[in-house]
């Protein structure tokens, strides 16, 4: 729905006025903020047809108004001037924390920026861990317990334990391991375990065990390993007054947080967009708390997109300023990864 200018005018100054004090904003405020030469009765009258179309609406207890998530969604589509951001300096600030470490720590740390720049809450969705292996090794650890080492394509290594009913020697351990690594590495687990199975009867009945379970094992040692996503600074929402004086949509939230499900579809929604989006309040079903919107961008590896991150905050967040946070810091994760 199209606005004219004027409109356009007072909804932009009512937003940016209630992200900075968080009151809801009256006709003599508007007056006095919106540069426009207007009596405040003409722009009650523009108030009143911005809450009929559901841009504005207002809170029972005060004659001003404050923005829908419908209103923010235009503010932010059409109205937003995004802050200028001294992007050498911020690249200063988190360079060193995303550069020259293993590729785990550095997307931890990623999180941990984005919570710190905000004050909000950083996510990064983690890269799918392909399920493929470039060595595995056994270690007798004693009788029946080895060690199954499995060091993946980008040298991540995975650790797991196993039970063994037979008791193998160092010798049988490494002739499996020769096997294994001769003629399945760069292969996904289960494709191992389907030519295994087909060339069972050609190998020594006991050594075939041993590689069966290994292929099991080091599948289910990636799949553990791979935890979806790193989140920094939730505590931090605990202090935002928009949602502490509001128990259900902290609730919902940290719902979200724990069981992750939703998270990570919307997550990975964005990873097949370009550039930023945002997700306001609960026009998403996939994140459905109205007072929480979600600032993300992708991030990739060698230029093919692996992931997403982002900031989550509430509605009345300045999304001036968190925009271009996430969109660096997207930048500098998948530069950081690509080195």
């Amino acid at each position: 729905m199209q606005l004219d200018i004027r409109a356009q005018t007072l909804l932009k100054a009512l937003v940016e006025r209630y992200i900075a004090d968080g009151q809801p904003v009256g006709s003599r405020a508007l007056s006095r903020i919106s540069g426009l030469d207007l009596s405040p009765a003409t722009i009650r009258n523009v108030m009143a047809d911005l809450e009929e179309m559901g841009f504005v609406c207002s809170p029972h207890t005060s004659a001003g108004r404050i923005p829908t998530p419908r209103g923010y969604r235009l503010f932010v589509d059409e109205l937003l001037t995004v802050q200028e951001i001294d992007e050498v300096s911020l690249e200063s600030r988190l360079q060193p924390g995303i550069v020259a470490q293993p590729a785990q720590k550095i997307i931890t740390s990623a999180a941990q920026i984005l919570s710190s720049l905000s004050q909000f809450a950083g996510v990064v969705m983690t890269p799918r861990t392909e399920s493929t292996f470039h060595q595995l090794e056994f270690l007798r650890l004693s009788e029946k317990r080895i060690l199954l080492v499995v060091v993946g394509p980008s040298g991540e290594v995975h650790n797991r334990l196993l039970q063994t009913e037979a008791d193998y020697t160092p010798s049988q351990l490494t002739q499996a391991a020769n096997y294994l690594n001769q003629n399945f590495a760069g292969l996904s687990f289960e494709e191992a375990r389907r030519r295994l199975t087909a060339e069972i009867r050609q190998l020594q009945g006991d050594m075939t065990s041993l590689m069966q379970v290994a292929v099991q094992a080091g599948s289910d040692a990636l799949a553990q390993d791979d935890e979806g996503m790193v989140i920094s600074g939730e505590r931090n929402l605990l202090n935002v007054q928009d949602l502490s004086s509001n128990m259900g949509a902290l609730r919902k939230m940290f719902d979200l947080f724990e069981q992750k499900t939703g998270l990570m579809q919307l997550l990975d929604v964005s990873s097949k967009a370009d550039g930023v989006q945002i997700f306001i309040g609960g026009e998403s079903q996939l994140m459905p708390v109205d007072e929480v919107s979600i600032v993300t961008a992708p991030y990739g590896v060698n230029g093919k997109i692996v992931g997403t991150l982002g900031v989550i905050g509430p509605t009345r967040m300045a999304y001036e300023r968190v925009i271009p946070i996430v969109d660096i810091t997207a930048k500098l994760l998948s530069n950081a990864l690509s080195q």
